[in-house]
């Protein structure tokens, strides 16, 4: 996995990279691994806040996420606070995000700006369906 921490870790040219955002240390991970385990390349933020300045960072070079599996009940920066700050940076604002949480469900309005929204716990093949669009 791409740590956020890491400026210059990067997914290799051709690879889709996906950025996992959820303040759950165990089940980041675990999500990290079976992506890497699927082929795709990878980076883990804590909050909405490491998200935004991954995002803010990587969109400056060619290695900018393909799609952000993002939470939403998360410390420092919910997943609704960074989805609202994202869309305000015509940098970031365009790459997709896909919702994985332990909400039931969402308000329609929540539901527009987002392309897909998965309750938690997600089967591998329900998630791998739902990054189909975005990673090939």
């Amino acid at each position: 996995m791409i740590s956020t921490e890491q400026s210059d870790a990067h997914s290799l040219p051709g690879e889709h990279l996906i950025l996992v955002v959820d303040d759950d240390f165990g089940l980041r991970e675990s999500l990290c691994t079976a992506l890497e385990e699927e082929g795709f390349a990878v980076a883990g933020a804590g909050n909405g806040r490491e998200a935004l300045d991954y995002l803010r960072r990587e969109s400056r070079s060619q290695h900018s996420p393909s799609v952000v599996l993002l939470d939403l009940m998360m410390p420092v920066m919910n997943g609704w606070e960074f989805r609202a700050e994202q869309r305000r940076d015509p940098a970031i604002a365009s790459i997709p995000v896909v919702i994985l949480s332990a909400l039931a469900r969402a308000t329609d309005e929540e539901l527009r700006d987002v392309e897909t929204f998965l309750r938690k716990p997600v089967d591998m093949p329900t998630l791998l369906e739902a990054l189909r669009p975005y990673c090939g």
